[in-house]
């Protein structure tokens, strides 16, 4: 387990990502990358953005997203770091998050919405490697 947001916690994400044969096998048909933008909270005092390039159940890449990095993602999700931990533990669920705009995504919704199964594995992934602080 890898605190939210940390080097390691990315890594340890994409590593997840690309050995969980659940998510390979719900995410095969998914093609598009994903910028996770979080803005400050609790104990974030700057906003964090991640990258997740993510292709037919891998991610081929997950990194920082550093100033001057200027490349269109498929999605593009923005919250405040306190929301993403409700998600994290369970306490909102992802797409009610979404639909009450506690989380910003541009992208097609349309895509988005016929892929749940994949959003949702993604989370779960996502819940398993990340140590949550109190």
């Amino acid at each position: 387990m890898a605190m939210f947001l940390t080097e390691e916690w990315i890594q340890s994400f994409q590593d997840k990502l690309n050995t969980d044969s659940q998510y390979a096998e719900i995410a095969k048909n998914w093609e598009g990358d994903v910028f996770l933008t979080v803005n400050p909270g609790g104990t974030l005092k700057e906003p964090v953005a991640v990258y997740f390039d993510l292709w037919h159940g891998k991610c081929r890449q997950a990194f920082y997203v550093e100033d001057g990095f200027n490349k269109e993602a498929a999605f593009m999700l923005e919250g405040d770091y306190d929301d993403y931990l409700r998600i994290l533990k369970g306490e909102l669920h992802p797409m009610q998050a979404i639909l009450t705009r506690k989380l910003n995504v541009q992208g097609n919704m349309g895509l988005l919405m016929r892929n749940v199964p994949t959003v949702l594995d993604f989370l779960r992934c996502a819940q398993e490697v990340t140590d949550i602080p109190d």
